[in-house]
Parts: structure tokens; sequence; C-alpha cells
């Protein structure tokens, strides 16, 4: 299959050979790039990738390791020094788009995998970046709002409910209960849920799924994807069968204690 077919059964497979990197970053650091790229009908560069490598080693993989600065001052308070922790070890991936003509494109293959976070300088500064944003997610903007000419409506029972009620006690007792439906949770932004689970772990520094399940009111494996990421499971000893925050994080909750 070649590029030059517009049935949409095709694939146009022409950028099938580039070499593409797959980064997992913050999400500050994601919206920023957002920000900048919308505000800009020239974006400029974003950020700069910098390699070092070990001139005594120049073929060893493991003696490469690459950082990322941000680009420009607009970024704000958001720390501008980063490490790159490369994975070659994952499963076989490619990158799709769309194209314009509404067929799919492939842009290429996932060579290296790229997992971002502050280098040691600015875990302290990263970390105080989380609490403020889990402080602003965890203010709840709540208004009363007066009805007029409403006359109790909503006060009144919809129809099917007189049934499940009854004054007398032997009645109540040949009630059959109803059974309630399966609570169906909602995904909530991923980073105001990564926000929230700092604030729990500051709680306490240990979880179980159903107890965070419980608090976040989240879905069991939409958790689970955010905690893989954020935590590390106990497999043995005291806390077995809990989560509690990876050691890059723990710092960030150990000084809201302090203060």
């Amino acid at each position: 299959m070649d590029g030059d077919h517009s049935n949409g059964g095709f694939v146009e497979t022409g950028k099938a050979d580039r070499s593409v990197w797959l980064m997992k970053c913050p999400v500050v650091v994601a919206k920023s790039w957002k920000a900048q790229t919308a505000s800009s009908s020239d974006p400029l560069p974003v950020a700069k990738v910098v390699l070092s490598l070990d001139p005594c080693k120049p073929d060893d993989p493991s003696s490469m390791q690459f950082t990322m600065e941000m680009a420009g001052s607009e970024i704000g308070n958001i720390p501008k020094s980063y490490d790159l922790n490369m994975f070659k070890d994952f499963v076989p991936m490619c990158v799709f788009s769309e194209t314009t003509r509404g067929t799919l494109a492939m842009e290429g293959k996932i060579e290296h995998k790229f997992d971002m976070k502050p280098h040691e300088e600015n875990l302290e500064e990263y970390g105080r970046l989380c609490r403020e944003r889990t402080n602003k997610s965890m203010i709840k903007n709540r208004q009363t709002q007066v009805i007029d000419n409403d006359r109790g409506v909503h006060m009144r029972p919809m129809p099917g409910m007189l049934g499940l009620f009854s004054s007398n006690s032997k009645d109540k007792k040949k009630t059959t209960p109803v059974k309630q439906p399966e609570v169906k949770r909602t995904r909530r932004d991923r980073g105001e849920l990564e926000d929230i689970m700092f604030k729990l772990f500051e709680r306490q520094p240990n979880w179980a799924l159903k107890q965070l399940v419980q608090e976040t009111d989240q879905p069991a494996q939409f958790l689970k994807e955010i905690l893989n990421e954020l935590c590390v499971y106990n497999k043995r000893g005291s806390n077995q069968g809990t989560y509690e925050l990876k050691p890059e994080y723990k710092k960030s909750s150990e000084d809201t204690g302090a203060e």
C-alpha cells in the first residue's frame, strides 16, 4: 500500500520507516506547550534535547544521558530543566494520523520511549507547584440559587416512588428491597485527578485500591493507570496490598507536612 490511494480503506505508508520518539511528560508541561503553539501563528521551538555520552564508550547505549531544557520565559514558574529516562524494552508501536482526505497515514515507528521528570535541582520547585495545583483543585465553588414560583414541584415524589414508602411497619417487612443500579463512575481530567491523589497521600502514606476508589469516585482501572505512574505497590511487609508514592514524589509530601 502506498500514499497514492485515496480510498478510505488504505493506509498511507510513505513515512512508515521514520523514527519517532514517544515521551510521557508532566501535565503542566503539556499545557504550557499547547498554550504556546496556540498563541503563536509562527510556532517557535518549545524545548531542546541535550544528549550527553561518555567519549570512552561512544557505542554503549547505557552511557547516553538525555536532558531537556524548556525554551522561552513564557513558561512562568514551571521548572525548566528535566531528565529523560529512556526505555527500549516496550511493546512495538507506530504513530498514525488522519489526513485531510479522511484517510489514515502512518507517521513512523517508535524507536525510543522516554519518561520526563524534573531534574533533581528542580524537584523542590516542582513539588511546590504540585501542592499549589492540589490546593486549587480542592476548592469547591458552590452557589445557592433561589427558585421563583416553583410551588414545590421538585419536592414531590416521582411517579412510581409512592409504592416504596409505607407508614405501616408490617407493610415494611413485606416490601421487597429494590436493588440499586451499579454506579457508573465518570473519569475526571487526568491532571485534576493527579492533584487529588497527591492530596490524599499527604493525608496518609499508604492506601488500598478500594479505599482510593471510594475517595475519588473514579473507575478502578483508570485509577490503576495513575497509580502505576505515581506509586509503588507493596507486595509484602506490614503495608502489603497498598500503594505509596514513588520516592521522587515523597519529597513534596514531606515538605507539605513540614509546612
